[in-house]
């Protein structure tokens, strides 16, 4: 069915199946024995009051059952209450005058609780008794000829205060109203109001809103005045004479009361302040004119009023309402036809109904057409609604007036004419703000009939009455109350209905709600996972032999450095001595229910009542509505072989209507945080079927769905559960996964299975659990999240191995997620609190260096330096980041490592490894670890040969350790020595360099140079070098190496060592043969001069800056070795050689030699132009030496002239001294 709005548009219906609606109903009595005798079906409950733990039960059969209300057993979690029947009351009456019209039994009970008192209507008779007990009060002081008792002040209804000595009530007789003070003393009346027929009255301060049978006024009672308002039935014709009159004094002549008092009048503010506020006023005639016909004119100034005054004889039994067909099609305006009815299934509660018997009372025969009672509430302060309509079968309207008659809210539709009406709720000043909590919305719940396809059936009409209908929150609800009645036409069919009732009560009852409880009460989730369960799947005893040693020592440092409060299973790593008692699950369970039990009682002040049965109307708490909307949004579907298909877009819905709900209480926050749970739950349910089945989700949806894991709270292994792939990660530990029993129901369906494999994951929903549990990762240290040792080994775990997916993809080029990698290394920089776990799933895809960063988290730098190891021996590391691996191990060695046994275990296998790379960890003087130069030494002999002479060489080279050159020179002989002596190639490459080097024509380099240039990539020959470099007195090493030691080595080979003999002759100061070598030997003229000039000292290695002075031979030394030179270069086999090198060498070092010695020794054939150069260079210096002697000699005298005349001056001075002889 549809129903129109104000505009016209259709607005659809909302059925209530599920309890999503925002009432349920909830047995209060079952059954009530409304007779102390045999079971009358003619007997019905009339009407209900509640107060303070009392019941009160009137009957058609005009008795009063007193009910009490007992506790509940403590032992029962949440019991049905408990009502037990106290004492029967038959309130005594007048009969009517005419039998035939029958009698209405107990018409109304109002309770006094200021006064302690209850006013019973019964056959038209008023009354009074005292409470609790129903005691006659007042002796037999009783009110005859009554249609209605009540006017009670409504603005004093939450406050303890009397008006006056005691409380004002409005007693509405056939001729007038009169209002009465009820206190501990007889009833006393103040005045008499002329409004005859009056049927209903609502009181605010002095303003009263009454009925009559046939239109609605608003009385002053203080003032005497009515506003005469419009017409209950918008068919009836108003009198010509009080269309648009002034308001109207009623007054009349009062009984003198010395005890009255004027009761308080609204201020100007209270009355027209904040209600004509709200624009919402329409023309009457805009709403009334759609139930029959258009009213006449608009609403007059507020000095005018409409109204219609009825006579004094107007009584209930008789009406001026014109009659009306009952075939009158049931229609709204320009709405649709209103023939639809809740269709078959929950229908709650139902109430008994049997074709061909009718429930109702005896009454009198009809006479025309069914009235129209008037319908009058306050729902604030300042304003009352009225309800108009045309007949009982059409719609109804309803009206909000304020205190001043004027209408000042849009307009309520009904889909009939209500039987009964009641209001629950709502904000201060009447208005709902966009910001309105749950719990102040306003509701008005309208007893009425609801037809479709021929069934009749009675309804609870339930809408918003603080909204306009045009908003988006405004809809209506329906609950189906009672069976539907199919045979007959609609009058018969509306007969065979019984009678049902709804009343507002006084106090507030409580009534136990178990679904709440069993919602809300925390329950383990058993895993489904076969006897095994308590798996471990990085166990030391089934992991990889390589890291198990790595594994066990984890559980050791985990066991001596984390507390526990109980030791973790599943895929838990680590275990402890502190179990769990054997019973404690059954202690948690108790200690959960105790909990649960505190929110599974909801207040509630309206019930409902038909035939023998009370229910309370019950505002539908926030988990039990959007749970039951939730539960709407997942049906079963064959195409998924039985699965849940989950309705996405109604899950997103009410996590909208959610959103930015703040709780207000205990319940409320726990019952927001279930529905959430629960939705995330299904729409990543949503998600993983739709992946399973292939279907795309969009990208919107996507976003949602992420945020509602996020902001959700549900425990994360909850969701990984889903996951095939990744729900082998989930650590249960001993104390097991707790959620709320609603969450549970469904978590248990949606579990998935084991040893599934990844691949079919998609990227987009990989990234999403990637985000998801790195938000959840963040909070990490927070006190509010219990197991927290679990929940994040679980989170852990599975982030570790989603991003393991997504970076291997992405290797592949099969993701486009390049921020994985990061993510991935600073997860495992950071550290997880799965470790043990971490490594297995590092060794199971192959990422070693990861696993090395691992364990750089967890400080196990023995692990860091094997799994390093592992790579470079050629172990698999499909991450490819360890580049340049074995110089970052020298690094780590270096600056990490403080254990002197690891330090010497993998120094030594880099060194044997990369002997140059390896040495520098322990020549490294910033070093953690320092060895002494003699124990690295007999490491590197014991472990890694091949570096001893690369740490020599560093000793002497660079540390100018020359107490080592003895072991380096040595190391370089048995090198050089064993080469040449095994192999004859070395000998003839030797000789060969030596012939090639004196065919060189000059000028030509030194030796030195001419082997350096042309070295042979073999290691003999650098170590060659390099023992040049030492033999010739490099780095300060001439005096420490043994000269003899050497000498016996080399010469067997000497005709192969050249330059090693020349060095060593020059060591042992053999210079003749020395030079010879040089001359004859080597033909290395240069290097034999240089040796002249030094000595003999660093000819064959690379002379950095000054020699010192101190090294440098005498001058005599100098010529001395320089004759022998001269000597050797003389006997030059070559000729041109011999004169070449001799005449170059007397020309350049001509100082060095004596003239008359270089002319006794240069051969007589030979030219005097050969040696021209040096007798020119000799006879200058001679001719330079005589002119410096002779200068010499005269500044000698000079001087000596000088030194004489200072002697001749200071004896002149100092005089003769006279001396004599004794």
């Amino acid at each position: 069915m549809e129903l129109a709005d104000e505009g016209g548009r259709p607005r659809k219906k909302r059925r209530i199946h599920n309890e999503s609606g925002p009432y349920i109903l909830r047995t209060l009595i079952d059954n009530v024995p409304l007779t102390d005798g045999e079971a009358s079906d003619a007997l019905r409950i009339s009407c209900v009051e509640f107060w303070e733990g009392n019941l009160y039960i009137g009957t058609s059969g005009g008795e009063v059952l007193h009910y009490v209300r007992i506790p509940s057993d403590p032992s029962e979690a949440l019991s049905a209450p408990n009502f037990i029947l106290a004492s029967r009351v038959k309130p005594p009456f007048t009969p009517p005058a005419s039998p035939e019209l029958g009698q209405l039994g107990v018409q109304q009970i109002l309770v006094l609780p200021r006064v302690n008192k209850a006013s019973i209507l019964c056959n038209g008779t008023v009354t009074f008794y005292s409470l609790p007990e129903l005691t006659p009060a007042f002796g037999t002081t009783q009110v005859k000829g009554c249609n209605q008792i009540g006017g009670v002040d409504l603005n004093l209804e939450d406050v303890n205060t009397l008006e006056g000595d005691g409380e004002l009530v409005l007693i509405c007789l056939k001729s007038r109203i009169r209002l009465v003070r009820i206190g501990e003393e007889k009833p006393q009346p103040i005045r008499n109001i002329e409004y005859g027929g009056c049927l209903g009255a609502v009181r605010r301060g002095s303003i009263a809103c009454v009925a009559n049978a046939a239109s609605y006024a608003l009385l002053d009672v203080d003032h005497q005045q009515k506003i005469p308002l419009f017409p209950i039935s918008s068919l009836e014709q108003p009198s010509a004479g009080t269309i648009g009159g002034q308001a109207e004094d009623i007054s009349s002549a009062q009984p003198n009361s010395p005890g009255y008092a004027p009761t308080a009048r609204p201020s100007a503010g209270e009355r027209g302040g904040s209600d004509r506020g709200h624009g919402r006023s329409t023309s009457l005639g805009a709403f009334v004119g759609n139930l029959g016909r258009q009213q006449g004119s608009s609403r007059p100034d507020s000095r005018d009023r409409y109204g219609f005054d009825v006579p004094d004889s107007l009584g209930p039994e008789r009406s001026p309402i014109r009659s009306v067909s009952p075939s009158v099609p049931t229609t709204s305006g320009n709405g649709p036809a209103r023939n639809d009815l809740p269709p078959s299934g929950q229908r709650h509660p139902p109430v008994g109904h049997e074709e061909g018997r009718s429930r109702s009372p005896p009454q009198a025969a009809a006479v025309g057409p069914p009235l129209l009672k008037p319908r009058i509430w306050s729902p604030t302060s300042t304003e009352f609604l009225l309800v108009t309509g045309t007949a009982t079968s059409e719609p109804g309207v309803g009206i909000f007036v304020n205190l001043d008659g004027d209408v000042c809210r849009s307009t309520l539709e009904f889909g009939r004419y209500p039987e009964a009406v009641v209001l629950d709720g709502g904000p201060k000043g009447g208005k709902s703000q966009p910001g309105t909590q749950e719990g102040d919305e306003g509701y008005i719940i309208a007893v009425s009939e609801m037809q479709e396809e021929g069934s009749l059936s009675r309804v609870l009409e339930i809408q918003r009455w603080d909204i306009d209908a045009g908003e988006s929150a405004y809809r209506k609800d329906w609950i189906e109350v009672t069976t539907p009645s199919h045979s007959g036409d609609q009058e018969s069919r509306l007969s065979k209905l019984p009678h049902y009732g709804i009343h507002r009560c006084h106090s507030i009852s409580e009534t136990p709600m178990p679904e709440v409880y069993e919602k809300l009460r925390l329950e383990r989730l058993h895993l489904l996972r076969g006897d095994d369960f308590q798996h471990t799947p990085a166990s030391a005893t089934s992991s990889d032999s390589r890291t198990k040693a790595s594994l066990e020592r984890v559980s050791r440092e985990i066991e001596l450095f984390e507390s526990h409060s109980f030791p973790g299973n599943g895929a838990a790593h680590e275990s402890g001595d502190q179990r769990l008692p054997p019973d404690w699950e059954a202690k948690r369970n108790k200690e959960e229910e105790q909990f649960a039990r505190r929110f599974g009682n909801l207040d509630s002040q309206i019930v409902s009542f038909a035939e023998n049965q009370i229910w309370s109307v019950i505002r539908n708490p926030i988990v039990i509505r959007l749970d039951s909307a939730l539960d709407s949004a997942e049906k079963r579907s064959t195409e998924t072989d039985g699965q849940s298909v989950i309705d996405r877009q109604k899950v997103i819905e009410v996590l909208k209507g959610v959103q930015y709900q703040e709780p207000r209480t205990e319940t409320e926050f726990l019952s927001l945080g279930y529905i959430r749970q629960k939705a995330s739950l299904l729409l990543f349910k949503s998600l993983t079927t739709a992946a399973s089945l292939g279907v795309t989700v969009p990208v919107e949806d996507m976003r949602v769905i992420e945020g509602a894991l996020v902001d959700g709270g549900l425990d994360p292994r909850v969701i990984l559960l889903n996951i095939p792939a990744l729900c082998d990660e989930v650590v249960e530990g001993e104390g097991g996964i707790w959620l709320h029993g609603g969450v549970k129901s469904i978590a248990s369906r949606f579990l998935a299975p084991l040893n599934v494999s990844d691949e079919n994951l998609s990227d987009e929903l990989l990234e999403l659990v990637r985000r998801f549990l790195a938000a959840w990762r963040r909070k990490k240290g927070f006190g509010s999240i219990s197991d927290e040792k679990e929940v994040f080994q679980t989170i852990d775990a599975a982030l570790l191995r989603v991003l393991l997916k997504l970076d291997a993809r992405a290797d592949t080029a099969q993701s486009s997620s390049p921020s994985a990698h990061v993510e991935l290394n600073a997860l495992v920089d950071q550290g997880v609190d799965c470790t043990d776990r971490a490594i297995t799933l590092l060794e199971e895809s192959r990422r070693l260096y990861l696993l090395s960063r691992l364990y750089q988290s967890r400080r196990m730098p023995g692990q860091v330096l094997s799994t390093w190891k592992r790579i470079l021996q050629g172990e698999q590391d499909d991450g490819g980041d360890f580049i340049n691996g074995e110089a970052k191990m020298r690094s780590y060695l270096s600056n990490y490592i403080s254990d002197t046994g690891l330090f010497e275990e993998y120094g030594t296998w880099l060194a044997r490894r990369n002997p140059r790379l390896g040495i520098q960890v322990f020549a490294d003087d910033q070093a953690r670890v320092k060895l002494e130069p003699a124990r690295v030494v007999e490491l590197l002999e014991r472990n890694a040969p091949g570096a001893v002479k690369e740490y020599l060489e560093y000793l002497v080279f660079a540390k100018k350790l020359t107490r080592y050159v003895n072991n380096l020179i040595g190391y370089y002989l048995d090198n050089v020595l064993s080469k040449i002596e095994s192999s004859d190639s070395a000998r003839a490459v030797l000789a060969q360099s030596y012939e090639s080097y004196r065919a060189l024509r000059p000028p030509r380099p030194t030796y030195r140079q001419f082997v350096t240039d042309n070295a042979i990539d073999e290691d003999w020959w650098r170590n060659r070098l390099r023992l040049l470099e030492l033999l010739g007195g490099s780095h300060g090493a001439a005096s420490q190496y043994d000269v003899f030691a050497v000498l016996n080595r080399i010469e067997p080979f000497e005709r192969e060592l050249v330059p090693e003999m020349i060095i060593l002759d020059g060591r042992q100061a053999r210079h003749e043969q020395a030079l010879r070598l040089l001359t004859h030997g080597l033909g290395d003229y240069d290097t034999a001069i240089n040796y002249c000039l030094l000595g003999g000292l660093s000819i064959f290695h690379p002379t950095l800056g000054a020699v010192p002075k101190e090294a440098i031979p005498s001058n005599e030394e100098q010529s001395k070795l320089f004759s022998h030179l001269l000597s050797e270069f003389l006997r030059i086999e070559d000729i041109s050689d011999r004169i070449e090198q001799t005449g170059n060498l007397l020309e350049r070092f001509g100082g060095w030699f004596d003239i008359g010695y270089v002319l006794n020794i240069i051969p007589d054939k030979w030219s005097v132009e050969i040696v021209s150069g040096f007798l020119v260079s000799a006879i200058r210096r001679m001719v330079k030496e005589k002119s410096e002697t002779m200068i010499a000699k005269a500044l000698s005298g000079a001087e000596n002239l000088k030194i004489t005349e200072k002697f001749i001056n200071k004896c002149d001075k100092a005089g003769p001294t006279v001396e004599s002889a004794e």
